[in-house]
């Protein structure tokens, strides 16, 4: 009998089982990566018929797990957990493979801001990382912002659908390390360069405090290197300081410092992210910091990216996308926030709606009166009309439009 189909049923050595099965019982499920991976070579995604390749990745601590094939995120069921939108709905594709190179043994990424230095030659806290292209105009390096959207968009944190719950930081905690265990970043395992904020409960906080101590440690002096590292994580407040500011996270009592002029660049490079209409609409900040540790043993931030997302970490480009994030997730509306990484000229929708065949796209207009915007604007419905599905729009000045499913596909839906 034909396995059942489904999103998250994976097929490994002629076994059916669920992913959340494969992802919570790595032990017991080697056997079964190991005999795929000799016999076949890869495993299958069952959400649709046929089915489709996935790829077995083995990470350096010998740990099994599968990720979508390369270049076939969009055939996958838009509620698969390896289904992407296409290379021309993300900031991704911009990218050659010196930047991020896919392979059987994990993702390799080239980080444009050095994690190392040599004390003999130190580099400037705040200079800007010297990005260049190849001949044919692809990012050789990964930047801040375009590794935060990566990790987001691996973890499918950008994706919102009516089946599954509200999620928590607890959620992007567990979607976030699953990448880190396969992903090498300038050399260094991520699992070791990346800190990811737990989430905080009591029974855990001791736990917490020595694995942020176990991190910090590996920061500092190591021989005539100074090694840096990247902490990922909520902004709940911008504390002034007698030297600049102190961002404290959520879920972490140990603050990071930064100086003025680092915060002062940040907030004009990111300014939704630190916009105060932003805390009206119930929005977060998000933030990957770069960090030292200094003489006295405090965490210093000398660089950051930071995004603003709704109150589910949907990512927004403004208040108003958080708006309209939230008036689709009440409709119970499938859609996913295209993420445009280090790109700015990238033609890109706010949002796309899954639930509906073809893919409908939804723009967000918050400027009137503006050229450039007007000018970007009439590019952008262009795109569409060549794309050829629903575009559904929102004029700020207007009220929302109407989200709701017809009849048929609410019930649908419902299956």
């Amino acid at each position: 009998m034909a396995p059942t189909t489904g999103p998250g049923r994976i097929q490994l050595a002629g076994r059916t089982v669920q992913l959340a099965w494969l992802r919570e019982h790595s032990t017991e499920s080697a056997p079964l990566f190991a005999r795929a991976r000799a016999e076949v070579g890869h495993a299958w995604c069952l959400c649709l018929r046929p089915a489709l390749r996935l790829v077995i990745r083995c990470t350096r601590a010998g740990r099994y797990h599968v990720a979508g094939w390369p270049g076939e995120g969009e055939r996958h069921d838009s509620h698969c957990p390896f289904h992407k939108l296409g290379p021309a709905l993300s900031g991704r594709d911009r990218y050659s493979t010196q930047a991020i190179r896919e392979a059987d043994d994990g993702v390799f990424i080239r980080l444009a801001t050095p994690l190392t230095s040599t004390l003999a030659q130190p580099e400037p806290h705040v200079a800007a990382p010297q990005e260049t292209c190849d001949e044919a105009g692809s990012r050789r390096s990964v930047g801040l912002l375009g590794l935060l959207h990566w990790l987001w968009e691996q973890a499918q944190l950008n994706v919102s659908y009516p089946q599954t719950g509200r999620p928590t930081w607890r959620t992007c905690h567990a979607r976030l390390r699953q990448q880190l265990c396969e992903t090498t970043i300038n050399g260094r395992g991520m699992d070791e360069a990346l800190y990811v904020v737990p989430p905080f409960t009591p029974a855990t906080a001791d736990a917490n405090a020595a694995a942020l101590d176990v991190f910090r440690a590996r920061l500092g002096r190591h021989g005539m290197t100074e090694r840096r590292a990247l902490i990922l994580g909520q902004i709940k407040e911008v504390a002034p300081t007698p030297y600049g500011v102190a961002y404290r996270l959520a879920h972490q009592r140990t603050p990071l410092y930064a100086r003025a002029a680092l915060h002062a660049r940040a907030t004009r490079s990111y300014r939704h992210a630190f916009g105060k209409t932003a805390a009206e609409h119930g929005a977060t900040r998000i933030a990957l910091f770069v960090v030292e540790r200094s003489p006295k043993g405090h965490l210093i931030a000398v660089d950051l990216a930071a995004m603003l997302t709704t109150g589910t970490f949907i990512p927004a480009d403004s208040s108003y996308e958080v708006v309209m994030a939230d008036a689709l997730a009440a409709c119970r509306r499938a859609f996913v926030k295209p993420l445009r990484y280090d790109t700015v000229d990238a033609v890109l929708p706010d949002f796309v709606l899954t639930d509906v065949t073809p893919t409908a796209y939804v723009e967000v207009y918050g400027i009137q009166g503006r050229e450039t915007y007007d000018r970007r604007k009439a590019e952008k419905q262009a795109f569409y009309r060549r794309q050829g599905g629903q575009l559904i729009e929102w004029d700020i000045a207007q009220p929302l439009p109407l989200f709701a499913l017809s009849g048929a596909s609410a019930a649908a839906d419902r299956r």
